[in-house]
């Protein structure tokens, strides 16, 4: 008779423990998956149109223009539309080196300044809805990674700059006329 009750007794209680714990899950907010107005600022920055083009033309051309701003071309995807470019850079300003070598003097701490920089392009080409294979939309995001003088890294950010977006962007339309045209 006693064992009936410790197996239900039991069984009570591993159902109470699973209750209490599935309780404690958190939930996932209805506006978890909402993109927020400033990535779809973002994304109207760094993406444009092209028709009338075909990927291998627009891919051929955006590889023309990222070696034509500097960037050494790191990776290649042409399958599946993807390039991606880096190069490096100096990042020391002279006022932040003023800065850090002055309160080094005064604090006695180490003084740390930005030193170099890499920054990294990564461009993506997708078809458009339409059938007609010469339809694509291309979107290009900049990032850079920043050493101090320490070779730590002190930041590593997303370039948000409208001006260097659209001075791609015309580059780009340019080389698409000219490729379009056979030039």
């Amino acid at each position: 008779m006693r064992k009936p009750r410790i197996k239900l007794l039991f069984v009570s209680a591993a159902s109470l423990l699973l209750l209490l714990v599935g309780a404690c899950t958190p939930q996932i907010p209805a506006d978890a998956l909402k993109l927020s107005p400033e990535t779809l600022e973002q994304r109207a920055l760094q993406t444009r149109k092209y028709e009338g083009i075909a990927e291998k033309k627009l891919l051929a051309a955006s590889a023309g223009i990222m070696q034509d701003l500097g960037f050494n071309l790191d990776e290649s995807e042409t399958k599946l539309g993807v390039l991606v470019g880096s190069k490096d850079r100096g990042a020391q300003e002279t006022g932040q080196v003023l800065a850090a070598i002055f309160l080094s003097v005064f604090t006695g701490a180490p003084a740390l300044y930005d030193h170099k920089q890499r920054i990294r392009m990564a461009l993506v080409i997708r078809p458009t809805t339409e059938d007609n294979n010469k339809d694509h939309y291309v979107r290009v995001t900049f990032q850079r990674a920043v050493w101090d003088n320490r070779n730590n890294i002190s930041k590593v950010e997303g370039i948000n700059d409208q001006e260097i977006y659209q001075q791609f962007f015309n580059r780009l339309s340019k080389s698409v006329f000219l490729e379009a045209q056979e030039i």
